[in-house]
């Protein structure tokens, strides 16, 4: 090995260098081994021998695999890094059948963040742990899309689960819908851009959302769409890959192959997209009744009645997005290439959109970072639970949900500064 290395000292730095390397080594330069190595390092011979590309695809590997290893032993941990006292509950923001979702000012940090508050008596008793931890296995993924909320923090106490979330104060879709029935098609192609990218992207990760549906879309208090709430996505799903055959979602929002019972492709999460868009510009999803067996089989045997409002471009997507035989729906053999090719979004530059430097059509009047405006009175107000308020609470670990507790480490690094 030794003999190796004075070869390639010889053969990939001159002589110049050499003298130049042994006269600072004699005036005790420390820095001359450091220039000599980096000298042979980059040179041309070097890197391209066999042995060292052989090293270096073996170094390239190990320091990939330290690094992995670093992140997941900094960011996961059953100790109680986070705890309820570390946070003011100012208000609720939303309800589900687990828990509810409370604005909160982290006390040392003054950031604001949505935290849901899952009660582990609930979830156990109705046998979703599983959906639970896929959520936060979800939002560890560390999702880099501007399209998807993220995880800050995740912790537990005896008796709840802590999901510590980015607080997007611009309203639900819902919440906008109630209030204006429909949106002009250049606002509904606007936010049917930005969920179609962020579902590009989850799949790109063998992720399927499953769960579109207007009270899972944000608007930010810039105007840009957040996908939230992440319990029913599938992972370790491949584009055309089919899954099994698991009835989940809201009724209105299902696919005809969901209902049936059948196994399926992330296209159900493009037939989801045509259904909120289809809401978007009629007010109305698609195939809705309020008798749930009519809607079912308004889902698998009605006509689609096309918005008759709607640009023939949209319609084209309407169709394609709302077609029942899966390997006919857009979406199902290149995916989200598929959508950005679509007329209908002929409009839209996509670099631009996920850099975020389309202007939105809409712009929430929001005050500051705590704004609760576009928030449902039907939540704001709800009294704060007192359980979730006590600050004697302490974080701890728990059989049941092993390895649960998770703190982001900029957000470590954030806290650390201020102490």
């Amino acid at each position: 090995m030794k003999a190796t290395v004075r070869v390639f000292v010889v053969f990939c730095v001159n002589s110049s260098d050499l003298l130049l390397f042994f006269s600072a080594l004699l005036k005790g330069k420390k820095g001359a081994f450091s220039d000599l190595l980096h000298k042979v390092a980059y040179s041309k011979f070097f890197c391209q021998h066999p042995e060292t590309q052989k090293h270096l695809r073996r170094k390239s590997k190990s320091t990939r695999q330290k690094a992995e290893k670093a992140t997941l032993s900094s960011v996961n941990t059953d100790s109680p890094l986070t705890t309820p006292s570390d946070f003011e509950f100012l208000t609720v923001i939303g309800s589900g059948t687990f828990g509810k979702v409370l604005l909160a000012r982290h006390r040392k940090q003054g950031e604001y963040y949505a935290v849901k508050v899952l009660q582990k008596q609930m979830i156990i008793k109705r046998k979703e742990h599983k959906h639970v931890m896929v959520e936060r296995s979800v939002l560890l993924k560390g999702l880099q899309n501007p399209f998807l909320v993220g995880l800050h923090f995740s912790f537990q106490t005896p008796n709840a689960l802590y999901f510590v979330l980015d607080y997007v104060n611009g309203g639900e879709l819902f919440y906008h819908l109630q209030r204006e029935g429909s949106f002009p098609e250049p606002r509904a192609a606007f936010y049917a851009a930005e969920m179609a990218a962020a579902l590009g992207y989850l799949h790109s990760l063998q992720i399927v959302y499953r769960d579109l549906k207007p009270e899972n879309i944000l608007l930010d208090s810039e105007g840009h769409v957040m996908l939230t709430d992440f319990g029913l996505c599938k992972e370790g799903v491949a584009v055309g890959e089919i899954m099994s055959n698991t009835f989940c979602g809201t009724p209105q929002y299902l696919a005809p192959e969901v209902l049936q019972g059948q196994p399926y492709t992330p296209a159900v999460d493009w037939w989801g997209l045509g259904v909120v868009l289809f809401e978007m510009l009629s007010g109305m999803p698609p195939f809705y009744s309020q008798r749930k067996v009519e809607m079912f089989e308004n889902i698998l045997h009605a006509p689609l009645q096309l918005p008759s409002g709607a640009s023939r471009a949209a319609q084209s997507l309407l169709a394609g997005l709302l077609d029942r035989e899966v390997s006919r729906r857009l979406g199902e053999k290149r995916d989200f290439e598929e959508i950005q090719e679509h007329h209908f979004f002929a409009f839209i530059n996509w670099d631009d959109l996920l850099a975020r430097k389309v202007r939105p059509p809409f712009i929430p009047n929001v005050t500051g970072p705590g704004d609760v405006s576009y928030i449902d009175p039907e939540f704001t107000l709800q009294p704060v639970p007192a359980s979730v308020n006590d600050r004697c609470q302490a974080a701890c670990a728990s059989d049941a949900f092993p390895g649960f507790s998770f703190i982001n480490s900029e957000e470590c690094v954030a806290t650390n500064s201020l102490l």
